[in-house]
């Protein structure tokens, strides 16, 4: 496997520099959806509350992920993901030739899915900035994370919101399915 490239930063700054010309440009329309850190907080004014944040590396999206993101936005009215960036996955130990996908690959395949509204990264090793840029009334973890680990877990009570740890519908990781190509 290759190793990773960040190229995010053309991405969103091509993106968030005409908006306008978005659609012109040949890019499709999800990719509207991907937004730079900086100008987060600005975009997610627009974004219909209640708002539901939901962050993970989501490296190679499957069955799980997917699941797990619509069942998030059915609890509020947009949602917004958060994507580690290649060096935060990196420094999670999931092995070296982890993400598989470099952030701009796997923004685009965020944005793409109908149940997201907005979608940004964080370079820092957790989301708890992103949540404090956009105060979402519900933050969703999937079920291998207890609520009280969850990070964001006291701001968003703090402000009146919700936490919660959905239960996995679906038992697919990532990991093993890359085990298992890695076997073939």
């Amino acid at each position: 496997m290759s190793e990773t490239t960040e190229t995010t930063e053309p991405i969103a700054t091509d993106l968030n520099a005409n908006p306008d010309s978005r659609t012109n440009s040949g890019l499709p329309v999800f990719e509207n959806k991907i937004v730079a850190p900086g100008d987060l907080a600005a975009r997610v004014v627009g974004v219909p509350r209640p708002l539901v944040f939901s962050n993970g590396c989501f490296d190679v999206l499957h069955r799980g992920h997917v699941t797990l993101l619509a069942q998030a936005r059915s609890l509020g009215a947009a949602l917004l993901v958060a994507l580690n960036s290649d060096a935060s996955v990196k420094r999670l130990g999931k092995g070296d030739d982890r993400p598989v996908n470099a952030l701009a690959e796997r923004l685009a395949v965020i944005a793409a899915l109908e149940s997201v509204t907005l979608v940004t990264w964080f370079d820092e090793d957790t989301p708890l900035q992103r949540i404090l840029d956009c105060r979402p009334e519900v933050l969703v973890k999937g079920g291998d994370w207890p609520v009280d680990r969850i990070v964001g877990n006291r701001e968003v009570a703090g402000w009146g919101g919700r936490v919660l740890s959905l239960p996995f519908i679906h038992q697919t990781s990532t990991s093993r399915l890359l085990d298992k190509i890695r076997r073939l």
